[in-house]
């Protein structure tokens, strides 16, 4: 058993969100590209006593309902384990921001156990086993570019999209919740759905190729609830993006920008906006 396990939890973004219709379990089929980007959590997996948690944020649970608790506890029972972990969450992602960042703690989790406990378990299992903690986890067990299908459980890894600057930015003190979009969607508000296979087939020329293609029904849900989303997006548009768009259910808005110094441009032109942002790049697929 190692002394210290540490991984890193990358946030993603969605390059294409297109709902396919609703499910007899409750859940919406969906049809996703998904692409991990750098802005990331670190998770710190030591001894302790049972399943102990930590964080450096203030008001975040540290209980059975925390997604990371969640993954130990299930790796645990799977493989007949008594745990004895402390898991420290250094947490850089922003909070209910459409970028997954509890999903990706938790496929972190799953990935350092598999050390911590000398498991050995191919990515494949981890994926399974992290299909039943939720619908991003299994696509943040090896990040990198990826259809995503079913509730968002079914992963078919796309080849590395090359490495690309990302302005992302979340409106302060707004959290959306992912149950209220997907409620309160509406297929007859879609004007343009996105191309889901054309931006996987051109996924390797990188951002500007896929933008024609490009596109999130969810944002016909939020943004009209919160229309400084639209705000944002122009903003960025207008200060060198190539492109923006909502990720997920939102609020986070990111940018494709062709440099770092049109990146820089783009943070210092929402600087006004009272909006949490990150410039950071796109990531590629971690092997297990």
């Amino acid at each position: 058993m190692a002394e210290k396990i540490i991984e890193t939890a990358y946030a993603k973004i969605n390059l294409g969100l297109r709902i396919l219709g609703k499910r007899p379990d409750g859940y919406h089929e969906v049809s996703m590209i998904m692409q991990s980007v750098g802005l990331s959590d670190e998770i710190i997996i030591t001894e302790g006593e049972g399943i102990q948690i930590s964080t450096n944020i203030e008001g975040l649970s540290c209980g059975e309902d925390n997604l990371a608790y969640k993954a130990a506890a299930l790796l645990a029972k799977e493989y007949n384990i008594t745990p004895n972990v402390h898991i420290i969450l250094n947490k850089r992602i922003f909070m209910a921001a459409g970028l997954a960042g509890g999903s990706s703690d938790a496929a972190a989790v799953l990935r350092g156990l598999n050390r911590y406990w000398n498991l050995n378990l191919h990515g494949d299992k981890l994926e399974a086993l992290a299909a039943k903690l939720g619908s991003d986890v299994p696509f943040c067990v090896h990040g990198g570019s990826a259809i995503a299908k079913g509730r968002g459980e079914i992963i078919l890894p796309l080849p590395d999209m090359p490495e690309n600057y990302v302005v992302l930015a979340k409106p302060k003190n707004l959290d959306v919740s992912t149950a209220w979009v997907y409620k309160n969607y509406n297929p007859q508000r879609v004007v343009n759905n996105p191309c889901i296979w054309q931006i996987a087939e051109c996924i390797t020329s990188g951002a500007k190729a896929m933008t024609p293609f490009m596109g999130n029904v969810l944002e016909t849900v939020t943004i009209p609830a919160n229309p400084q989303i639209a705000r944002i997006k122009m903003a960025m548009l207008k200060a060198g993006a190539y492109f923006s768009m909502m990720s997920g259910s939102g609020p986070t808005v990111f940018a494709f920008a062709e440099t770092k110094e049109i990146a820089e441009n783009i943070v210092d032109a929402l600087k006004d906006f009272n909006v949490e942002t990150a410039i950071t790049t796109t990531v590629r697929r971690k092997e297990i």
